[in-house]
């Protein structure tokens, strides 16, 4: 090495060390490596709802807010999946319900906008932030309206939920209803609670259109009833 060394420069030789030399595999790597199994075993736990190996992932230190390579942490995949025991055991174990993945969904949104009503109350029971808001800039009312959750919509109205939020589009939840529904019994029923619940009916998008205009203009007529009946 020494040969070498002295007829060429130092970056030079760094290089040939380097190739020659074998590499040294020290404690803190073997250690990296024992965390990431832990962490893999707690993300496959989460998303196939294994409880027991969910626990023993837990009890042997594995952190409850790991994440995978899209920042979904073991609750928001066990919440994808619909894992109610897996996301029961990871909130218990302190999950936090608001972290976001890279999509802005956290638990307690994702759990609104698909309808994941029994995790969706764990999430709220446990802390879950009601203001905050996914990519779109709606609270978990928006998406659920829009997709026609009836229940989830339903027991969102009986927190403390801004009601007459408006996301990025100049939507509330009221607008998404009229605007993304069919105008069935579905929406109809969606279309009502909030109005129930005080909605304001008059709150237009963008284009100054108000729910009811909207309605009209899709021929909706139930809805255009509930929007001029119910004060």
């Amino acid at each position: 090495m020494h040969a070498i060394c002295k007829f060429g420069h130092v970056t030079f030789c760094l290089l040939v060390m380097v190739l020659i030399l074998p590499p040294h595999v020290g404690p803190h790597a073997e250690q990296h490596s024992a965390n990431s199994t832990k962490v893999s075993a707690l993300l496959q736990a989460a998303r196939e709802n294994d409880s027991d190996t969910l626990r023993r992932a837990i009890a042997e230190g594995s952190p409850v807010d790991s994440r995978d390579e899209r920042g979904r942490t073991a609750l928001l995949i066990a919440t994808h999946a619909n894992a109610i025991d897996a996301a029961r055991i990871l909130i218990a174990a302190g999950a936090d319900v608001n972290l976001k993945d890279d999509l802005n969904d956290s638990p307690y949104l994702y759990a609104g906008a698909e309808g994941r009503l029994e995790i969706l109350e764990m999430t709220i029971t446990a802390g879950a932030d009601l203001s905050s808001v996914n990519r779109y800039g709606g609270t978990a009312l928006t998406p659920a309206a829009h997709h026609g959750h009836v229940d989830v919509v339903r027991y969102l109205l009986t927190t403390d939920i801004p009601v007459d939020h408006v996301n990025n589009l100049g939507w509330t939840a009221l607008m998404e209803a009229v605007i993304l529904g069919d105008g069935g019994p579905t929406y109809q029923a969606i279309v009502r609670m909030p109005l129930e619940a005080g909605a304001d009916r008059d709150i237009a998008d963008f284009d100054g259109t108000t729910p009811l205009q909207h309605a009209r203009r899709r021929g909706f007529t139930k809805i255009v009833e509930l929007l001029e009946d119910i004060r």
